[in-house]
């Protein structure tokens, strides 16, 4: 820091030329700059940089992290000193990686640093775990040469595994590997074990990784993860969404893996049954031929629905009905809760609708509710008062209904509110079925139109990760596992690529329509709402400002340079903004 930043620093106290100082970055995202502070004698084993620390800011104590150590201090300011060392916290390293990020996501560098901190106090860290020997079983050519070159995007079909994958890589030396999800993680850290090879599960085992372990593995956070020594970096099913954080800033594990594999100069590798246009753009594909990836594709039955009524037809198909009555595992994907999801009056057709506010209706426990302004009524017309009611869109519960009916056995619902999963040979639910079950014989969806036709620039990238999940769930062709795909359009890109068990369809149709249009990954994309957007989006300079489109604006980039630099650029206005860069959901 500058002199002219000294005024900032608490300036109560005294220290002498030969004491230390500590620069330190305090949790308040408010103070952007960090903050000098002695060391004291008796806690000078202690500090380090990346040392999780309480000191005194205006009167009370807060949380921060140690940034720098022996800094020169300031002239003519009496430092006060470190009250307390909370623990360890992140890697040294992490800080530049951290201060990237929150320019590249238009973030606070406290926020990432605290990703990037264990999740309970570490006051000491376990002995490090000695490798001799890493037992390596024979490695698919392919996977071998994705570890050889520096970044590479592996496709992977559905029912590849990638434990190989992990082994010969943790033979090079630390590795990091970032799961879609933790029980992904889980069962990894299991085999790995088993294999005799040091793991550190995070976020749990947050003090063994950074004491040494031979594997790094974790859910999104993960790629925050303490690895000294890194050697390798691991990214599973690059396209799965959660790996992009929700909430602001919106950063993606992906994007933060590569990233630190660059800096650290070692291979970074992606994984994908169907990669995303962003890793695409990023690597050099790899991919297995035809035929071997053919076979690793389940068998595709599809339901073609074009010439049917779209006001008569039902979910169910006779072959749907004869599935769900084979007495094989099934589960059926339908993307919206509740019993009906739209409906109209059986006697004047008018659509059933909020009194309140207009919107379409939803039945659950047999009454009407908004969506939008959660009022209820009864569940009568509002033109002419009939109480028949047409359903238009059912929901899962409905559906589940239904499917008891025709299978004659106990059908179970699932969805992301559904605790315990049910005892049942046939489950409906939303896409979070997918998630919660581990094993089916096939897998149907009743509406795969909901989702190719749904309004997101990403639909069909979306649609395609969930039948890519879905064929993994009941293997490849060998096996007998069969996914059931109803649609009206039977030669969308993504009906075609799995039923050739070629993603590289949807890829291809996705670039010649996002190019033209200037979507992502073409273009960099900033989504900004709240209160003082407009005054926010006035003051941007040098990138185009699209909107306002219900209350929120699109801010385009050439690049994330640019995106970044413009955004970065304008003091952010009081009130509650949110500026959320590679929107996933427009």
């Amino acid at each position: 820091m500058g002199a002219h930043d000294a005024a900032r620093r608490p300036q109560v106290g005294a220290g002498h030329l030969n004491d230390r100082v500590a620069r330190v970055v305090v949790d308040e995202p408010a103070l952007e700059k960090p903050f000098d502070y002695l060391v004291p004698e008796h806690l000078g084993d202690q500090v380090r940089v990346g040392t999780l620390v309480r000191v005194p800011l205006h009167g009370r104590r807060v949380g921060g992290w140690v940034r720098e150590l022996d800094v020169e201090p300031p002239a003519r300011v009496a430092l006060k000193p470190i009250a307390k060392v909370t623990g360890w916290g992140p890697a040294p390293e992490l800080f530049d990686l951290a201060e990237w990020a929150a320019r590249r996501w238009a973030g606070r560098l406290p926020h990432f640093l605290r990703t990037a901190s264990p999740p309970a106090a570490v006051h000491g860290l376990p002995p490090a775990e000695v490798v001799t020997d890493v037992p390596v079983g024979p490695v698919d050519p392919l996977m071998g040469e994705a570890l050889r070159r520096e970044r590479s995007l592996l496709r992977l079909p559905p029912s590849a595994d990638a434990y190989p994958l992990v082994l010969a890589a943790a033979a090079l030396g630390p590795t990091l590997v970032v799961a879609p999800a933790h029980a992904t993680a889980q069962l990894l850290a299991s085999r790995l074990r088993r294999a005799g090879v040091p793991v550190a599960l995070l976020p749990r085992e947050w003090a063994r990784a950074a004491a040494g372990a031979r594997v790094v593995i974790g859910a999104r956070a993960a790629a925050w993860a303490p690895v000294p020594d890194l050697a390798a970096v691991i990214v599973l099913d690059e396209h799965e969404e959660v790996h992009q954080e929700e909430a602001s800033p919106t950063w993606n594990a992906r994007d933060v893996a590569a990233e630190r594999a660059r800096r650290a100069g070692v291979p970074c590798v992606l994984t994908s049954p169907s990669p995303s246009l962003e890793a695409l753009a990023w690597g050099e594909l790899l991919a297995p031929d035809r035929s071997t990836e053919r076979a690793a594709w389940p068998i595709v039955d599809v339901v073609d629905r074009a010439r049917e009524d779209p006001l008569r037809t039902d979910l169910y198909s006779p072959k749907l009905v004869d599935l769900v009555r084979s007495g094989k595992r099934v589960v059926c994907v339908l993307n919206r809760k509740g019993r009906a999801r739209l409906l109209a009056c059986g006697s004047c057709g008018d659509l059933a609708r909020c009194d309140r506010c207009g919107l379409t209706v939803a039945m659950d426990d047999d009454v009407l509710q908004c969506r939008a302004c959660a009022a209820t009524r009864p569940a009568v017309c509002l033109s002419c008062g009939s109480s028949k009611l047409k359903v238009r869109r059912l929901g899962t519960t409905r559906a589940r209904e239904d499917l008891e009916r025709l299978a004659g056995v106990p059908v179970g619902e699932v969805t992301g509110d559904t605790d315990a999963l049910p005892d049942a040979s046939v489950l409906v639910g939303t896409e979070a079925v997918l998630r919660r079950v581990d094993q089916a014989d096939a897998v149907a969806f009743l509406d795969l139109d909901a989702e190719l036709l749904a309004p997101r620039y990403r639909a069909a990238e979306q649609t395609m990760a969930l039948v890519a999940r879905a064929a993994r769930l009941v293997g490849g062709k060998a096996g007998g596992g069969r996914l059931l795909l109803q649609t009206r359009l039977p030669r969308h890109e993504v009906v075609l690529a799995a039923l050739h068990g070629d993603p590289a369809r949807v890829a291809a149709a996705e670039a010649a329509r996002r190019e033209p249009l200037g979507w992502p990954p073409y273009t960099a994309m900033a989504h900004v709402s709240g209160a003082p957007a407009a005054e926010y989006v006035a003051a941007l300079q040098g990138v185009q400002v699209m909107g306002p489109a219900d209350g929120a604006w699109l801010v385009r980039a050439p690049d994330h340079e640019v995106l970044a630099h413009a955004l970065a650029a304008v003091p952010r206005p009081p009130g509650r903004l949110r500026v959320a860069v590679d929107p996933l959901r427009l």
